[in-house]
């Protein structure tokens, strides 16, 4: 057996304990972040984004992010919901705004993990949620492979290691799957498809995607009915020109009436030249109030064929998003299955090929195989003995230290 000597102390910690994150994700050097922020206009009816502080962002090594018109802000230690509303309020402290900008925060990287020892690619990895050890180290190629005694049962090891990886995965694209249906088809609620029914994490994973579809939705309604509320209010703007026009309709016929009265007494020398001329500027200033006034009918029956187009568009953009979704998740899915399927067909080989890997398999105790993770959580780093289901938190530094137990 090969003994394992870092640096530091080696915290035994209860599996539980490791995995339970208190208060939520807190942001860290290295985290990326996509922010975006927006404003709705009461009086326009419509939602501003605010594009020049929209992006992603980089946690850096300060912990802090640098937004234009917020400045450098920090995060480290914070959750996202403690970044998006402290964007807001110094957004509205800034420009004096009398409510508070939407901002939504997003992870859009976490920061990597690290493997190291007995693994085949040591070296820094993408992190995902719910990585545990054993996907870590998946993730790095499995464990290191020795020689030809040991190579079937690390084999084995290592074919497990990505079966399950991509059973975890398979669930999450069976779930989601199903949830794209449920939005093509208009449903309320998602059905558990039979596939997804074997899943431990069946549930978690169909409640998740069902608070995924209804904020989509609510979006998506929401939109469609500031379009609705636009509408209404140009066709409300439309039907009061009409009406202000009939009025002016009517106050130049009465002042014609007057300009031809003056006319005919200005030729029989009964009235003056300036009166004529004050009712001829009288006249001219109502035909250009009517003028005005079906211009302005014009601009809004425009905006109404306008915000009619922008309800057709968002419809089928929303269609068409579904379907490519769909598409490119089924195409996931049938590539994901050859992966699993191989992974499978790896393990049988190995099983039928060694002894070792035989004994592994039965009792889970053919190699001496120890994790131990890396981690600072704000008072140094500190060294924790794991097993192969802890899960791991980004920056970690998963060490791995395996031998094989020969016969």
């Amino acid at each position: 057996m090969v003994a394992c000597c870092c640096a530091g102390s080696l915290v035994l910690v209860p599996t539980g304990s490791v995995a339970a994150d208190e208060g939520g994700y807190r942001l860290g050097v290295m985290d990326k972040l996509k922010i975006r922020v927006a404003e709705w206009q009461p009086a326009e009816g419509s939602i501003r984004d605010w594009d020049v502080i929209g992006g992603d962002y980089a946690v850096g090594p300060g912990g802090a992010i640098s937004i234009p018109f917020v400045g450098e802000l920090q995060v480290d230690g914070k959750t996202t919901a403690d970044v998006a509303a402290e964007i807001g309020t110094r957004l509205q402290t800034e420009f004096a705004l009398r409510t508070r900008p939407s901002a939504s925060v997003e992870i859009a990287q976490f920061r990597p993990v690290f493997l190291s020892g007995d693994v085949t690619t040591p070296g820094e990895y993408p992190y995902a949620p719910n990585l545990t050890v054993l996907k870590a180290v998946s993730l790095a190629g499995g464990l290191r492979r020795s020689e030809a005694g040991q190579r079937f049962a690390r084999d084995f090891i290592n074919a497990r290691g990505n079966a399950a990886v991509y059973d975890s995965e398979l669930g999450r694209l069976l779930a989601r799957r199903a949830r794209l249906l449920a939005e093509v088809d208009g449903a309320d609620e998602i059905k558990m498809p039979a596939q997804l029914q074997s899943v431990p994490t069946a549930a978690a994973l169909l409640a998740s995607e069902t608070a995924l579809m209804k904020s989509r939705r609510q979006r998506y309604e929401l939109q469609l009915k500031a379009l609705a509320d636009l509408r209404s209010l140009l066709e409300s703007e439309v039907e009061s020109l009409a009406q202000k026009a009939q009025t002016q309709n009517e106050q130049l016929q009465l002042v014609r009436t007057d300009r031809d009265r003056i006319s005919r007494l200005t030729e029989q020398g009964l009235a003056t030249s300036q009166r004529r001329l004050a009712v001829e500027q009288r006249t001219a200033d109502v035909e250009s109030t009517l003028l005005d006034i079906d211009t302005a009918s014009l601009r809004a029956k425009q905006d109404i064929s306008k915000a009619n187009q922008d309800e057709i568009n968002l419809r089928n953009d929303w269609e068409a998003q579904r379907a490519k979704e769909l598409q490119d998740t089924e195409a996931e899915l049938e590539k994901l299955q050859l992966q699993l399927t191989t992974s499978r067909d790896l393990m049988s080989e190995a099983l039928s090929q060694s002894a070792e890997a035989l004994k592994f398999e039965a009792t889970g105790q053919g190699a001496a195989i120890r994790y131990v993770i890396v981690r600072d959580a704000g008072d140094g780093p500190k060294e924790i003995a794991v097993d192969e289901t802890t899960p791991v938190r980004p920056g970690d530094v998963v060490k791995v230290t395996a031998e094989l137990l020969m016969q």
